[in-house]
C-alpha cells in the first residue's frame, strides 16, 4: 500500500503561483495545504506594492482561478498594469479566500525530507512520504506530512548582496544594521523623505530602474536632492536598454524613462564600479570599488542588484539543479540571462522541472529560475497546470504545453 496515498500536496507559499497550484489541485480532486510565511496571500508583493507590473491584467490571472472565483461575481480586471497592492486586492486576496483554510498564514516551512530518510538513505526513498516541517510565528514547531510538494516560495527574501562577488562587501551587514541599506524598490513616500540627501543605487536591472525613476522626481521637487546610479557592467548603454521589447513595452517605457532622468541630469551614472566595502561613518555610508574609487558618502543605499532562491530547507532532498543558476537542470539553458529575456523562454512544464531522483517535489514560479531573472508569471501558471496534471496523473495534459507567449511566437 502506498504510505502516501490519502495525503495532501504541500504547496509553500501563497503568492500569485502558490495560489493558481492549489486552484488547480483542488480542481483535480487533490487536496491542497498552502504554507506562507507572510501575514497574508502576496506577502512578497505586498512589499513591492507600490511598483507597477509590466505585465498587463490579463496575463496575471490563472485561468483555472479565474474559474474558481467566478462563482462568487468576481470579475477580472481586462486591462492596464496594475501595481502590486491591486494585484492582491482584485485577484490574490479574493483566490485565497475561495481557498479558505487550505492556507495557512504566519507558518514558515524550515525543513523538507522523506519520512525516515535522510539524504542519503536509499531503501524505500520513492514510496516515502514527504515530511515537512513547520514553525509557526510563536516558535510552536509541527510536521506535516505529504504526498508531494510543490515550492512556489519565490526568492524575494533572498537578495543578491550589494557586493560585487556575489557574497556580502565588507562593511554592507553593518550598513543594513545601521538602516543605510534597503534592498527594496523605494516607495514615492520613501523617495521623498530622502529629499535633500545623497542616494546611492546599486543594480543594473528593472527594479533599479524602477528606483532610479522614483527618486528623479524627489530631485526635481527638491533640487538638493543627489542621486547617484552605481552600475557594475563597463559602459551604461545596455543599461538605457537595447532593441524594443514588443512583448514587453512596459518595460522599454521604462528604460526611456531612465535614460531622459540621466539626460536631463537629475542622477549621476558612475559605470563599472563593483564595490568591495562599505565604510559606515556616522549617519553616512561610502561605497569603495574594488579598483579604489569611492563614491560621496551616502545617506542611503539601495541594492537592487536581483534575487537568488533559499535551498537551505530543501537540503536533504536529492534534487537535480544547474549548478550555475541554481534552477532544476533541464531548465537552465533555457531560461540563462546571458542568452535570454522574458519574453525569449519558451514555455515549459512538468518535465523540465522533474527532478528524477526525487520524485513529487518540484520547484515552480519564480524560485525555478534560481538565479536568472526572466520570469513572467504566466510562464508560472503554465508550470503549474502542468505539475498538477501530473501529481493527477494525468500524463498526457502534463506534458502538453498549452501557452503560447503573448506577443511573441514562443511555442512549445
Amino acid at each position: 500500500m502506498n504510505a502516501s496515498a490519502g495525503l495532501p500536496v504541500v504547496v509553500i507559499g501563497a503568492g500569485p503561483q502558490g495560489l493558481a497550484a492549489a486552484a488547480h489541485l483542488v480542481r483535480r480532486g487533490l487536496e491542497p495545504v498552502v504554507i506562507e510565511a507572510g501575514d497574508g496571500p502576496g506577502a512578497a508583493v505586498a512589499e513591492w506594492g507600490h511598483v507597477h507590473t509590466f505585465s498587463p491584467w490579463p496575463e496575471l490571472i490563472d485561468g483555472v482561478a479565474a474559474e474558481l472565483l467566478a462563482p462568487t461575481g468576481w470579475t477580472p480586471p481586462t486591462s492596464g498594469y496594475p501595481r502590486g497592492r491591486e494585484w492582491i486586492a482584485n485577484y490574490l486576496a479574493p483566490l485565497a479566500d475561495i481557498l479558505g483554510e487550505r492556507v495557512r498564514y504566519r507558518v514558515r516551512v524550515t525543513g523538507v525530507s522523506r519520512q525516515g530518510h535522510d539524504r542519503v538513505l536509499t531503501p524505500g526513498r520513492r514510496e516515502a512520504p514527504f515530511v515537512v516541517h513547520l514553525t509557526a510565528a510563536d516558535g510552536a514547531e509541527s510536521r506535516l506530512c505529504a504526498r508531494a510538494v510543490i515550492d512556489a516560495s519565490g526568492t524575494w527574501g533572498q537578495p543578491n548582496p550589494i557586493g560585487s562577488d556575489g557574497i556580502p562587501a565588507l562593511g554592507e551587514r553593518i550598513a543594513a544594521a545601521a538602516g543605510l541599506v534597503t534592498y527594496v524598490p523605494p516607495s514615492p513616500d520613501r523617495a521623498a523623505s530622502w529629499a535633500g540627501r545623497h542616494v546611492v543605487v546599486v543594480g543594473s536591472g528593472h527594479s533599479a530602474m524602477t528606483a532610479i525613476i522614483g527618486l528623479a522626481e524627489t530631485v526635481r521637487e527638491a533640487p538638493a536632492t543627489r542621486v547617484t546610479w552605481a552600475l557594475r557592467r563597463g559602459g551604461v548603454g545596455d543599461a538605457f536598454g537595447g532593441p524594443a521589447d514588443t512583448a514587453l513595452p512596459q518595460r522599454g517605457a521604462l528604460c526611456t524613462r531612465v535614460r531622459a532622468a540621466a539626460e536631463d541630469g537629475l542622477i549621476t551614472v558612475v559605470s563599472g564600479f563593483r564595490t568591495e566595502r562599505i565604510d559606515v561613518d556616522g549617519n553616512r555610508a561610502v561605497l569603495v570599488a574594488e579598483d579604489g574609487r569611492a563614491l560621496p558618502g551616502a545617506d542611503a543605499i539601495v541594492g537592487l542588484t536581483g534575487f537568488r532562491p533559499d535551498l537551505s530547507f530543501l537540503s536533504e532532498l536529492r534534487l537535480s539543479l544547474d549548478p550555475v543558476l541554481q534552477a532544476p537542470l533541464k531548465l537552465a539553458a533555457q531560461i540563462d540571462p546571458n542568452v535570454h529575456t522574458c519574453s525569449s523562454v519558451p514555455p515549459h512544464g512538468v518535465v523540465e522541472l522533474t527532478h528524477p531522483d526525487e520524485p513529487d517535489i518540484y520547484i515552480v514560479g519564480m524560485k525555478s529560475y534560481g538565479r536568472a531573472p526572466t520570469f513572467l508569471a504566466l510562464t508560472g501558471y503554465e508550470q503549474v497546470r502542468s505539475v498538477t496534471a501530473e501529481l493527477a496523473g494525468d500524463y498526457e495534459a502534463a506534458r502538453r504545453i498549452e501557452l503560447v507567449v503573448p506577443g511573441t511566437s514562443l511555442h512549445p
